[in-house]
């Protein structure tokens, strides 16, 4: 072999080694590759409910990734699912779009507007596979509204809230599809939706990224889960609903090392940037826990009675799922990248609107410029420690309360007569034990000024227009599957009453 040729062999085998995984055998992708992106979101998740969080509930995966990641200690959600999920899809906050109060109940026919730009329709546009496993609730009523329609190349499992865990019915009717196609399907709902996400990742063509939303509906009541995974947790809760939400988060963990596991062996996992989080804080009022049943369904598919107590827990902060303090709107989050963030804690305020302008800024993709975000590219902020590029956070805003966070200061007004104001220093006071309104009138007054002005801005409510025509229950599911159905199952096609 000649010099030169020589050169050449040694310089091709070290380019190889530099790109070559020593675990996996598999190439790695140039520093500069679009990274996959897997976004996971927990439903109803308490704050203290997590093994890394100091709970005796076991979640080994999670605290892994967490560990490994870049965590989030002052992240915050919405009050509820629906805007919860609106702010993750748009970067933009759910007051723009009518959907700020309560959620899509399964009587209504409004949803997502569809001149939002969403997350997987700004990745497509940039090149990415994007698919959706679990819960969407962002919009049912039609099919302009499913995910599929809305971004998605892949969607499985349910457009409505809450579903029954291993029937998948709501109100006598199956909320279960494939890409529109409704099924009836044996399993359970947390361990179809880890094989259909597992299944995608060994499916897919690498030389695409590849979006994963994984949407799980566990631990967001009915409390059910099978048996044996219940009765692991028989020595540790005595309280029957506890163990089943335990048993929940667990079976949850379990499929999340699933899905890390199969990013491993296709040899993605390298290139994959995984983001962990909850849509709000757990439940601590059974009526938010509960759904619409009646007493004896609630009993028999593990809702809670109204005078009960739920099990999860939002320690230290106070309040639980619908309200404004931290306990409803302070949730568990992380980001996790091999090689490209190093492990962290991060205590710089950001918001489920940061999400998608993160995302995008990292990849190369944009939002639509009449629709500007409402969040900011917070990368800094996770990779080098920057400060939040937040000036103020909007938790959110309602026309009869809201509450916006700038600097170590929170402000909640209830604009319901008598008006109630609450100040906290939550970066000293996390707890909201301490409310110093009444100290401190220049802040109350500035906070008051700004969520005005976003007041001013707030589209009107569509769950207050339309629910004085359900007089305060959610009525019959409204669902129109306009093709075919799996094993033929029938749809009832309530009549709606009229405006």
């Amino acid at each position: 072999m000649s010099r030169n040729a020589a050169v050449g062999l040694a310089l091709l085998l070290a380019i190889a080694c530099t790109f070559r995984d020593a675990g996996t055998g598999l190439a790695a992708p140039p520093a500069n590759a679009k990274p996959n992106i897997v976004i996971i979101v927990a439903d109803d998740l308490g704050n203290a409910d997590l093994g890394y969080r100091g709970s005796s509930i076991k979640t080994p995966h999670i605290d892994s990734l967490a560990r490994a990641g870049v965590r989030l200690e002052s992240y915050y959600g919405l009050p509820v699912c629906t805007p919860a999920r609106a702010a993750l899809m748009t970067g933009r906050y759910p007051m723009r779009q009518g959907l700020q109060t309560l959620v899509i109940f399964p009587s209504h026919t409004y949803g997502l507007p569809t001149d939002e730009k969403t997350l997987p329709q700004a990745l497509k546009e940039v090149g990415y596979r994007t698919a959706l496993v679990g819960k969407w609730h962002l919009g049912h009523a039609h099919e302009r509204f499913w995910p599929q329609n809305r971004g998605f190349d892949h969607f499985y499992g349910n457009v409505v809230g809450e579903v029954d865990y291993f029937t998948k019915e709501r109100g006598g009717i199956i909320d279960w599809q494939r890409n529109g196609t409704f099924l009836k399907e044996e399993g359970y709902y947390t361990r179809q939706i880890g094989d259909e996400a597992v299944s995608l990742i060994e499916t897919h063509d690498t030389s695409q990224p590849l979006f994963l939303t994984f949407a799980s509906l566990a631990p967001h009541a009915p409390y059910q889960c099978p048996q044996e995974e219940i009765d692991a947790y028989k020595d540790l809760f005595p309280d029957a609903n506890k163990r089943t939400y335990a048993a929940m988060i667990s079976g949850l963990d379990t499929q999340i090392g699933r899905v890390v596991a199969a990013l491993e062996k296709k040899g993605m996992r390298d290139n994959t940037l995984i983001f962990f989080t909850s849509d709000n804080g757990g439940a601590t009022n059974a009526l938010f826990a509960t759904g619409a049943r009646s007493p004896a369904e609630r009993e028999a598919s593990g809702g809670l009675a109204l005078e009960s107590k739920p099990p999860a827990s939002n320690a230290p902060f106070k309040g639980g799922k619908a309200g404004l303090h931290e306990g409803g709107v302070r949730v568990p989050a992380f980001f996790n990248w091999p090689g490209r963030l190093a492990p962290a804690v991060v205590n710089e305020p950001l918001h489920h609107v940061d999400i998608m302008p993160t995302l995008l800024a990292l990849v190369g993709g944009s939002g639509s410029p009449d629709k500007p975000f409402d969040g900011k590219d917070a990368f800094p902020t996770l990779a080098s420690g920057k400060p939040s590029p937040h000036e103020e956070i909007l938790i959110n805003v309602e026309i009869f309360r809201g509450a916006i966070r700038k600097r170590n200061w929170k402000l909640i007004q209830i604009a319901l007569l008598p008006e109630r104001i609450e100040l906290y220093d939550v970066v000293n006071d996390p707890g909201e034990t301490r409310n110093g309104a009444t100290e401190h009138p220049e802040i109350v007054a500035e906070l008051k000024a700004r969520l005005l002005a976003y007041a001013q801005q707030q589209k009107m409510s569509e769950w207050l227009k339309c629910q004085v025509d359900y007089l305060g229950f959610q009525g019959k599911t409204f669902l129109v599957p306009e093709n075919n159905i799996d094993d033929g199952l029938s749809r009832e096609i309530p009549v709606l009453p009229k405006r």
